[in-house]
């Protein structure tokens, strides 16, 4: 079976990334569930608008959106937003994240999702300065005008030269070869 990476090269070549990107996310069993939409890519990626509307798919006991489609909504975007503007020498995780509730939603909610080229540069210089470093990209899920925020979202992301992220997995294998065979050794 082909990974989702796969499927994207391949479609890349046929329909271009940001049309990819959004009906693949779209059409992606995984992204569906959430029952947000991904409404609009900018050409060059940077910029990639959601719509999550209240339906009785994610609506929960109290009649405000559940807070997991909140969060599912939000969570795979900046990661591979990052991965595809970064390009392939670089290792990007997401590493950890918190969502903090402001108010029920009990209406459409949009979050815009944006990396500057200055932001990618400066994640670049610290990245070949420290070889890895992590980062938080914080999202707001809004109203339609945005002149009111649902929640936040902040997610820590780890970027490291492919490279270093290799030989730091080589590393480890072998502390953990070494430990094993002092363990059995006893």
């Amino acid at each position: 079976m082909l990974s989702y990476k796969q499927l994207m090269k391949i479609g890349q070549r046929f329909l271009g990334l940001p049309i990819l990107f959004k009906y693949g996310y779209n059409w992606s069993p995984m992204y569906r569930r959430s029952t947000a939409r991904i409404t609009a890519v900018s050409d060059d990626l940077f910029t990639i608008s959601i719509k999550l509307p209240i339906s009785y798919k994610n609506r929960n006991y109290m009649s405000s959106i559940f807070g997991g489609s909140m969060f599912a909504a939000v969570d795979p975007i900046p990661m591979v937003q990052l991965m595809n503007l970064i390009g392939g020498d670089y290792v990007v995780w997401d590493k950890s994240a918190e969502i903090y509730f402001k108010r029920p939603a009990r209406e459409d909610l949009f979050a815009t999702f944006t990396f500057s080229q200055d932001e990618l540069a400066q994640i670049k210089a610290q990245v070949a300065q420290s070889n890895e470093i992590d980062f938080m990209k914080v999202t707001q899920l809004t109203n339609k005008d945005k002149t009111i925020v649902y929640c936040d979202v902040k997610k820590t992301i780890y970027v490291a030269e492919k490279e270093y992220h290799k030989e730091k997995l080589a590393r480890r294998k072998q502390k953990k070869r070494s430990t094993n065979k002092v363990e059995r050794s006893h």
